[in-house]
This record gives C-alpha cells, sequence and structure tokens, in this order.
C-alpha cells in the first residue's frame, strides 16, 4: 500500500487471503516518496516467491504502475478514496496504464475482490486452492 493510513481499507484485502490460507507480505511503499525502494521490491518479488502482487494507493499516486513497470508478475491496483476526488484520480492513474505493462484494477476501494482475484489467479496451478474457491462460491451462492 501507499500509504499506512490505507490500512483500514486495505484489511478486507487481507483478510480474504487469511481465509484461504494464502502467504502474504504486508509492506507500506510510496511509489513517489519511495521510488528505488519500490522498483527493487518489484523487481525481487519473484525471486522470493511471490506469485501476485496487490497495490493500494489513494490520490494520483500510481503504485500499482510503478510495481508493473518493474516485474512480469501479475499486479492487482486498489484505487483508494480519501482523496478530495474521492478515488477518481486513483481509479484513472490505475486503469489507464501503457501498452504491454498491464494492471488489473478492481473498485475503488475493492480491496475485498483484490484478494479474490489473487486467490482465482493463484488457484490456477493451486488444486487445493480451487476446490476452496469453489467450495466457497458455493456457500455464497446459497440463500441466506
Amino acid at each position: 500500500m501507499g500509504s499506512k493510513s490505507d490500512t483500514a481499507r486495505m484489511d478486507k484485502c487481507i483478510e480474504v487471503l487469511k481465509n484461504f490460507g494464502v502467504e502474504y507480505e504486508f509492506k507500506t511503499l510510496s511509489a513517489h516518496r519511495m521510488p528505488e525502494e519500490v522498483a527493487d521490491y518489484a523487481q525481487k518479488a519473484d525471486q522470493r516467491g511471490i506469485k501476485v502482487l496487490i497495490c493500494g494507493a489513494g490520490m494520483a499516486a500510481h503504485l500499482a504502475g510503478a510495481v508493473a513497470a518493474n516485474c512480469v508478475l501479475p499486479v492487482i491496483g486498489i484505487p483508494l478514496s480519501g482523496s478530495a476526488l474521492n478515488g477518481l484520480d486513483a481509479l484513472l492513474s490505475t486503469v489507464q496504464m501503457p501498452k504491454g505493462i498491464p494492471v488489473a484494477t478492481v473498485a475503488v476501494d475493492g480491496a475485498e475482490n483484490a484478494g479474490y482475484l489473487a486467490v482465482q489467479i493463484l488457484a490456477l496451478n493451486n488444486p487445493s486452492l480451487k476446490s476452496a474457491l469453489l467450495k466457497h462460491r458455493r456457500e455464497a451462492a446459497q440463500p441466506k
């Protein structure tokens, strides 16, 4: 995430990952205040066994784009609200990527869906995770 103040909005993503038993790292790295650290983190992510990167940032800060520019792993961007534009600036900076540097983008403050999308990506090569995801979907479809 781009700032410690984003923690509360990122918690739903962490909750999804925990519920599926997915290991994760939780870092605060600002694309604009710490560009070298962001680049280094993204460039070495694959070596550490990371398979998907989820980046949440608000305002026009573009953490997901900076990460995607420095690796070939799937990157999921979560535009966060909190600015005078209620997240529209973050949404546009996350979704408008140049050709060849994609960022999968969820809704403004869509941290929960970012977690589910990461689980779906990981489930492509993990039968037990796929099974857990299918079970979750069946349970979610049951009338309450």
